[in-house]
Order: structure tokens, then sequence, then C-alpha cells
């Protein structure tokens, strides 16, 4: 159809990318999906390679961008997201946080589009506030191991406010709390895989430090329509998506030895340095903007996301990343 709006989506074939091309295709949206698949998988978008109203480019968005044609909206989802990726390409991390969101600003002026970026609630770094509201400007070591996504996310968050107040240019900001569901990565050190994966392999699940440390879970599903609803307002300074619902890592650990039936024990080792001790995100903000507020309870979310991490082969549940880091190391 020639009226539809058209968006584009950076790290569309990534957990989160992915369903977003599923929902604004569910929207009737043609969607011009982005990846340079270093942590993304074809996998999660190739239901979506038949449709007319679907295009994907292999491309990566720190290099310069060029999509023919009109764009409504761009979303910046493009990154690595755990702590296994971006300690492993800690420069491309920095990179897709600085020049992607340029080249990304660049082209939403050109086209004059909408631009939302997927920042995170690792821009309060280690807080000293609980829980987190979007006035609360963080607590971040710029030079430890994690400063290369907390920074980079920073950066990404002042350019994009530098285009919206200097060239009026549309903006969103969503920062984005712990989420899960159907399509993470196994083995890609977030906390919720890692242990289902090693309750599905038979292995202990590790626990670093004491596993007081907390946080807070959003499935999917609940992320997306707080991400569209946003994208659909008018609002332009950052917004928490997130659930509040606070959990331990020692009690979330029990949770998924129950959920799984497995006989496991809990190991412990020493914790990350700078990781962070409490995440929980204050949403009143999108409650009285957006109206949103998340529906899926951890209990069924868990178990949604169970049942996708059951259907894997033995294969893919051994799975160690298949990426080629190596060919982006030192570029």
């Amino acid at each position: 159809m020639a009226d539809r709006k058209r968006i584009l989506i950076t790290g569309a074939a990534g957990f989160l990318g992915s369903h977003l091309c599923d929902r604004f295709i569910k929207e009737d949206y043609h969607v011009i999906a982005m990846d340079n698949l270093i942590t993304g998988r074809l996998k999660n978008i190739e239901h979506l390679f038949p449709l007319e109203n679907f295009e994907f480019y292999h491309h990566d968005v720190s290099k310069f961008i060029h999509v023919p044609g009109k764009l409504d909206y761009i979303l910046h989802f493009a990154s690595p997201a755990s702590p296994i990726d971006y300690l492993k390409i800690p420069i491309q991390t920095l990179k897709v946080g600085s020049l992607g969101i340029h080249n990304c600003l660049g082209l939403a002026k050109a086209k004059g589009a909408t631009l939302m970026i997927a920042s995170t609630s690792e821009v309060y770094g280690d807080p000293e506030v609980h829980p987190q509201s979007e006035d609360y400007w963080g607590h971040v070591n710029p030079i430890g191991p994690r400063g290369v996504y907390d920074e980079a996310k920073r950066f990404q968050e002042a350019m994009t406010m530098a285009y919206h107040t200097y060239h009026g240019l549309d903006t969103r900001i969503v920062r984005i709390f712990n989420t899960y569901g159907p399509r993470m990565r196994l083995n890609d050190g977030r906390v919720l895989p890692a242990f289902i994966g090693q309750a599905l392999r038979g292995e202990d699940l590790t626990v670093f430090g004491d596993g007081s440390q907390t946080r807070s879970f959003c499935y999917v599903d609940d992320l997306v329509e707080g991400i569209f609803r946003l994208l659909m307002s008018n609002y332009n300074l950052p917004v928490n998506i997130g659930n509040p619902d606070e959990i331990s890592i020692s009690d979330f650990a029990e949770e998924i030895i129950q959920l799984t039936g497995t006989t496991q024990k809990v190991i412990y080792q020493e914790l990350p340095v700078n990781d962070p001790k409490q995440r929980q995100p204050d949403i009143t903000r999108a409650k009285e903007l957006l109206g949103w507020e998340p529906k899926v309870g951890r209990a069924e979310g868990l178990k949604r996301t169970y049942a996708y991490f059951k259907s894997l082969t033995p294969e893919e549940l051994n799975e160690k990343d298949h990426y080629d880091f190596d060919k982006y190391i030192r570029k």
C-alpha cells in the first residue's frame, strides 16, 4: 500500500528489535529492518521475509546509512546489550552509541522522521536512589568495564536531545529496564537465559555475589506496548519502561529451579566490578503520560519464556556464540 507508514528499525534481528518488527508489521507499517548480525540472528525475523511490507538491510549503522524513499519513524535499537557482548566488543559498543546515533539522527533530519532511541536503566549505573526515576542523573563509573555501554547510552541521550533542541527534531528516549522473553540468546550473559540454560543443561545455577542484588523483570510484550505508546506520544524527555516488581537474584534462582523442576543447586561466584546492587524502575511518568503499566506477571512470563527455551534443539542449548567477533576487534 502506497500510504503505509515506513519505519526503520536498527538492531532488528536482535531480541527486542525482532519483537518490534513483529509489532509494526501487525500495525500495517512498511518495516525496514537493519542489522550487522554481530549479535543479532536472522532466524528471529526470517518469518517476516516473505511479506511484501518487510525488507532487510545487512548493514552496520556506525557507517553511513542510506535508505531510499520516505521514512516516518526511526527506532535506533542497535547495540550489544549484555555484559558478555560489550566486554568482547567494547569499541563497537561505543561506536554504535556515538557514530550510530549520529548517522540515525542525520537520516531522521533529512527524512523529517521521528527518531526514538533505546536507552537503558544502565544510565543510572549502580544507583544511590531507589527506585530510579527519570530525574536521577545516575552513579556511573565511566572507565570501569561496564562504562563502554553505560556511557555510550548516556552520550546517545545527550546527542538525541541536542538534535531535538538545536534542529527541532522530533525525538523519543525510552529507558529500558531488564526485559525477558522468547528469542533471548542463551549465552549472552544475562541472568534469566543463563539460569534457564543452566537448568536445561543440568548444570548448577551460578549466582554472582551473595545474591542480594535485585532486578526487576519486564516481559517483552509489555515492553513493546510501552515503546509503541511512547513513540505515538509527543513526549521528548526520557521515560522509564520496565516492571517495578523487584526480586533478589538468589530468590530468582529459586524461582527458576521451581519452574524447571530441576534438582541443581545454586553456586556463588565473585560479583563483577560495578555490577548494580539494585534495579527497580519508577514508572510514574509512563503511567501518567502513556497510561501504561505492565500486565504480564513474572510467573506467566517465565512460563512462556521457558516454553520457548524448551523448544530449542540440544545443539542450540549447547551452542556457544557463533558470531565472528574476531573480525570486529581492533577496527
